[in-house]
């Protein structure tokens, strides 16, 4: 597997990298420029030395039929062969290429004068290659006058690259060293600040890694950069929702171990009833078969709870239609109703309501608060349900002809195992609605009808937000 790379690494060679091409780039540049001011300085000393060569020359006779003589002293080449390193060559010939004085084997110069000259003279210089050396050449057409004639001469001084490529080198090398030492400067600094600035992730990282496994509590951090609040909070969010979720669990599994242990024993008491013979077989069959179905509902209603949190933690939820959730539940309850000849009665809205659930929330909210009020109504009593649309909520509501709830039971209302019946209901019916209607960021209420003074049912009230039309 691939290791991450680090956060340190990835700053260094962020800013290193483009750091050391600029370098690099700029080595380049300031190793040509300083090539060429030395190039162009030895190029003036070639042009002095062919310009003392052409000041020593005489002609007799004009234009064509002018001959020239030239007189080349050493001190004309003194200056580039001083150093013992370079040599230096010169041809002075006509302009037809007659050789006049100097090297004969020296090419003569074919070439032509830039437009633009760099020196206020009729000078051109290039590369060339002599005696198997590779040499720079200074060409200078000199005219030359004397009280005898007027002539035009070609004046060409040749100079080996010995003591140009050890300037070259010289140039280099100190370029080169000063840049390294640029380089190893920036690094330096560059490898500083980057410690410097990551060092409040290693401390984070730290107090992470000494918390005890069970620790999730906020992270608190007030020293640290700005850049690593949303890092902060949201892991601070995801430890919350973490939290949130083990004590889900632990009080799942603590009230589970509690509930269920009372009906296991009361059926494990049954059994061992009937077989002793203490009741008839029919009569032990019922309890048995009614501690069953409590165990079952209970265990049911368990799992329904903790789907509820299940679903709020990965909310997959669509835009769904109210009406049609309770329609559907309705229907399902049916033969409820009909078996205690109720009088139901469901009043729709004629246009959508739409909430933004899942299909499971809406209809188990909806069959528990149902069931809840068909378990409680008398026989041939009323039962309404009303699903519209309020200032602006999705708006359910159920009112049976039942007892009410007494203020004793009111004050828990809402809290899982606390059925007003403890022989017929688990007590967890009304908590899953709580839940599933805080999970749909709405709200759940139940009151007494009153009629003169005195308690004619129960209306339980559920409100959601209307779901946006982009979902």
């Amino acid at each position: 597997m691939r290791q991450p790379r680090s956060l340190r690494a990835g700053l260094l060679i962020g800013i290193l990298t483009p750091v050391t091409v600029f370098i690099v780039i700029n080595s380049v540049s300031l190793y040509r420029q300083s090539l060429a001011a030395a190039t162009t300085a030895y190029d003036r000393t070639l042009l002095a030395s062919a310009k003392t060569i052409g000041e020593e020359l005489d002609v007799v006779g004009y234009d064509e039929v002018s001959e020239l003589r030239a007189i080349v002293p050493y001190s004309a080449l003194e200056a580039f062969e001083a150093d013992n390193q370079s040599r230096m060559y010169y041809r002075v010939s006509t302009l037809g290429g007659d050789i006049v004085s100097g090297f004969d084997d020296l090419p003569f110069w074919r070439g032509k004068l830039p437009m633009r000259p760099p020196y206020a003279a009729l000078v051109d210089f290039y590369d060339a290659t002599f005696r198997d050396s590779p040499v720079r050449v200074a060409v200078l057409l000199q005219p030359v006058v004397s009280p005898r004639g007027r002539g035009m001469a070609v004046v060409q001084v040749a100079e080996t690259l010995e003591l140009r490529e050890t300037l070259a080198r010289k140039l280099l090398i100190s370029t080169l060293m000063r840049q390294m030492v640029l380089l190893a400067v920036i690094a330096l600094v560059t490898v500083w600040v980057v410690q410097r600035a990551t060092r409040p992730v290693r401390r984070l990282g730290e107090a992470l890694a000494g918390r005890a496994p069970d620790d999730l509590s906020p992270i608190e951090a007030p020293d640290a950069p700005r850049e690593l609040r949303p890092l902060i909070d949201a892991t601070t969010q995801v430890m919350a929702r973490l939290q949130h979720l083990l004590d889900h669990q632990k009080r799942f599994v603590r009230d589970s171990a509690h509930q269920l242990r009372t009906p296991l024993a009361v059926l494990k008491a049954q059994v061992q009833s009937a077989r002793r013979g203490d009741v008839p077989p029919d009569q032990a069959f019922d309890e048995i078969g009614q501690t069953v179905d409590r165990a079952t509902l209970l265990a049911n209603q368990m799992l329904s709870l903790a789907k509820v949190e299940q679903l709020r933690q990965q909310p997959e939820w669509e835009r769904l239609d109210l009406r049609e959730a309770v329609r559907e539940v309705a229907l399902d309850l049916s033969p409820l109703i009909a078996a205690r000849s109720i009088d139901f009665e469901l009043d729709a809205s004629a246009a959508p309501v739409p909430v933004q659930a899942h299909r499971w929330m809406l209809h188990e909210l909806s069959r528990n608060l149902l069931h809840n009020a068909i378990k409680h109504s008398p026989r041939g009593g009323t039962l309404r349900v009303d699903v519209c649309e309020r200032d602006g909520e999705a708006l359910l509501r159920i009112s049976d002809a039942g007892p009410g709830i007494s203020e004793e039971l009111r004050k828990r209302l809402f809290a899982p195992f606390s059925a007003g019946d403890a022989s017929t209901g688990s007590g967890l019916g009304l908590a899953i609605c709580q839940e599933i209607a805080l999970a749909l960021r709405g709200h759940l209420a139940m009151r007494n009808l009153d009629a003169g003074g005195h308690v004619a049912g129960l209306e339980a009230t559920a409100t959601f937000p209307i779901a946006s039309d982009n979902g």
